[in-house]
C-alpha cells in the first residue's frame, strides 16, 4: 500500500475552491453603484480584457481602477472594487467547516489568479478561516505571472519559505493542478467540499 507524503502546508486556490464566486453578481453590484447598463460593466471588465492584464499584473492598480471608472462613468476606489467582488463571492461553509478543523500545526496559503486588490479582499471573504492564513495570500498580479505557467509555483514556493515535497496543492482547474504537479508539488483537483474532504483523506490530513 502506498504511504502517502507527509504534508506540512496546504496552498489553496480561491475561486472554486475556498469560495464560490458569482460574475454577474459582481456585475450587478458594479452597475448598480455607477448606474450602468449590465452589459457594460461586463464590456469594461471582462469583453476589454481589462481584468485579464490587472490579474497578470501587467497594469497597476491605480491603472486599473482608472480605467474601470472612465468606462463605466464613476470613479471607482479600491473599497468600492473590494465592495464589489465581495457581493459576488461566497466562502464555502462546509470548506471552512474542514479548514478550521485541521491540524493547527500545518500552514495555509493562497495562490490565486487575481490582481493585488484580491489579497485585501479574501481575508474578508473566508474570514472564519483567516487566522490560520496569516498574510499568506498570493495573487498572481503580484508575481506578474498567471496558473499554470510553472514559474508561478516556484515564485509562489520562494515567497512563503516553503519546499515543494512538504506541500500540497489544491485547485478546481486541472490545468493548474498540472503546472504544480510539472515544479514537483503534490497537487489535486477539488471542486467542492466533497471533494475536498476525499483529498485530505488521501494525504491523511483528516
Amino acid at each position: 500500500m502506498r504511504v502517502p507524503p507527509r504534508i506540512e502546508r496546504i496552498l489553496f486556490d480561491f475561486d472554486g475552491v475556498l469560495a464560490h464566486y458569482h460574475h454577474e453578481q459582481r456585475i450587478a453590484h458594479l452597475a448598480g453603484y455607477a448606474g450602468a447598463e449590465h452589459e457594460r460593466v461586463r464590456e469594461v471588465l471582462f469583453t476589454s480584457g481589462l481584468e485579464t492584464e490587472y490579474d497578470g499584473g501587467r497594469i497597476s492598480t491605480a491603472l486599473y481602477l482608472s480605467r474601470l471608472g472612465e468606462g463605466i462613468a464613476r470613479a471607482i476606489d479600491e473599497d468600492t472594487w473590494i465592495a464589489s467582488r465581495m457581493a459576488g463571492s461566497h466562502a464555502d461553509p462546509a470548506v471552512m467547516e474542514q479548514i478550521l478543523a485541521l491540524d493547527a500545526g500545518l500552514e495555509l496559503g493562497v495562490l490565486t489568479n487575481n490582481g493585488l486588490l484580491m489579497a485585501q479582499a479574501i481575508p474578508r471573504i473566508v474570514a472564519p478561516i483567516h487566522p490560520r492564513l496569516e498574510g499568506r495570500v498570493l495573487c498572481s498580479g503580484a508575481l506578474q505571472l498567471r496558473k499554470p505557467e510553472p514559474r508561478i509555483y516556484t515564485l509562489a514556493l520562494e515567497h512563503l519559505g516553503w519546499d515543494a515535497a512538504r506541500t500540497l496543492f489544491v485547485d478546481d482547474v486541472f490545468a493548474n493542478v498540472q503546472g504544480a504537479r510539472s515544479v514537483g508539488l503534490h497537487a489535486d483537483t477539488v471542486t467542492d467540499a466533497a471533494s475536498l474532504r476525499q483529498v485530505f483523506k488521501r494525504y491523511r490530513l483528516a
